[in-house]
């Protein structure tokens, strides 16, 4: 999707947080709740997260987080296109936009943990299309049946 805004922050928005709410029901609805892993909004807000609404005009298309991890590594978190807006290239926008800001922060990986269920394989689809592979449980996780991870190398970072 061309011409795409991005604010930072910005989780005070009534349709931002529709949009999260829309989130965490979508996980609860394919997801056992103890293998739920998305962050809340008040979450979202913790120092070491970075938020960005992406937004079509007046229009908000889609959502995406990293998280900042020990190291040179960071976690996307909180991923999400705006059904309206699905198969409409905003993920592909928004998951480039966080990779170009974990970059600009020095990151040299960026690890995702999303869903083993089908409900999720568009998701794996797009990061494995953009050079994310299958790896370990990382972080704080556990390997468990409904959860897949994967990382990027970003090379070394000056």
């Amino acid at each position: 999707m061309q011409d795409l805004r991005f604010i930072e922050g910005n989780l005070t928005d009534e349709n931002v947080v529709a949009l999260l709410q829309a989130h965490l029901r979508g996980m609860a609805e394919i997801t056992p709740p103890e293998f739920i892993f998305a962050l809340s909004i008040d979450d979202l807000k913790a120092a070491d997260v970075r938020f960005w609404s992406a937004w079509h005009g007046a229009h908000l298309v889609g959502c995406g987080a990293l998280r900042r991890m020990a190291g040179a590594s960071g976690e996307i978190k909180s991923m999400r296109t705006a059904t309206p807006y699905l198969r409409r290239g905003v993920g592909q926008a928004m998951l480039q936009y966080i990779l170009a800001a974990a970059m600009a922060e020095g990151l040299s990986q960026v690890y995702l943990e999303t869903g083993s269920q089908a409900g999720f394989g568009a998701a794996r689809q797009l990061y494995e299309a953009n050079g994310f592979v299958y790896c370990g449980a990382f972080g704080d996780y556990e390997a468990n049946p409904t959860s897949v991870f994967m990382v990027k190398d970003l090379g070394p970072q000056a």
